[in-house]
């Protein structure tokens, strides 16, 4: 009976070391696994890209406009910011377009202005650049005609008194008109005239009023 009682305790404290060895291996196991259960490497966010080439001169009264481009790798939402906006200028953050028309006031250089494209986690910006706005550059042109000499009915002209240039950009279109009271002179200068095309005549008038009809239309391209 002895001996088969201790054979029997042999036999669960076999078992019983066989499980404390078990524990054991499981508490090794458990201890170098702090983490949680089925935990993902955090992966590095991705800078967005920003491109675009700003024009860096603009005209009075002339519409200015530049849009970059930004993509973000992870597809992430971009958004738009900018340093140093021209006061002309209105900017948008969502599309980054930058865009006015400057008014005579506004003629100088606007200098060291940054774009910049983020997706909350990440900025990227376009190189800084300038923007110079300059007056509008008008041309000008030198008309030269022959003075009448009789009337339509045949009579000589003895009381001229001047002469009327009218201009614009179309034949149909002379709706600009530049008096030389003075029959005298036969040739003037017409300034002040933007890019395009230009046409011109010329007519003279007596001391009455009465205008001749009008001599063939000249042009000149202001470039």
């Amino acid at each position: 009976m002895t001996r088969f009682r201790i054979g029997r305790l042999a036999a669960v404290l076999a078992v019983g070391l066989m499980v404390a060895a078990c524990n054991g291996d499981e508490g090794g196991s458990d201890s170098g696994a702090d983490k949680p259960a089925g935990s993902i490497p955090s992966t590095k966010n991705g800078p967005p890209v920003i491109v675009g080439a700003p024009d860096t001169a603009a005209t009075v009264g002339t519409a200015y406009s530049f849009r970059p481009q930004a993509t973000d790798p992870e597809g992430d939402p971009i958004q738009y910011q900018i340093a140093n906006k021209p006061v002309w200028a209105t900017f948008d953050t969502a599309t980054g377009r930058l865009s006015g028309t400057p008014a005579n006031a506004d003629v100088g250089s606007y200098a060291n202005i940054v774009v910049s494209a983020t997706d909350g986690k990440a900025t990227v910006s376009l190189a800084p650049f300038s923007i110079t706005v300059s007056q509008i550059q008008l041309g000008a042109a030198t008309l030269t005609w022959q003075p009448p000499t009789e009337n339509t009915d045949g009579s000589p002209v003895t009381d001229l008194a001047g002469y009327r240039i009218r201009y614009g950009q179309s034949l149909d279109g002379l709706t600009q008109a530049q008096d030389i009271p003075n029959p005298g002179i036969t040739t003037a200068m017409v300034e002040s005239l933007s890019k395009g095309t230009w046409y011109f005549t010329v007519t003279a008038y007596n001391r009455a009023g009465g205008e001749s009809e009008p001599s063939n239309p000249a042009q000149k391209s202001i470039l």
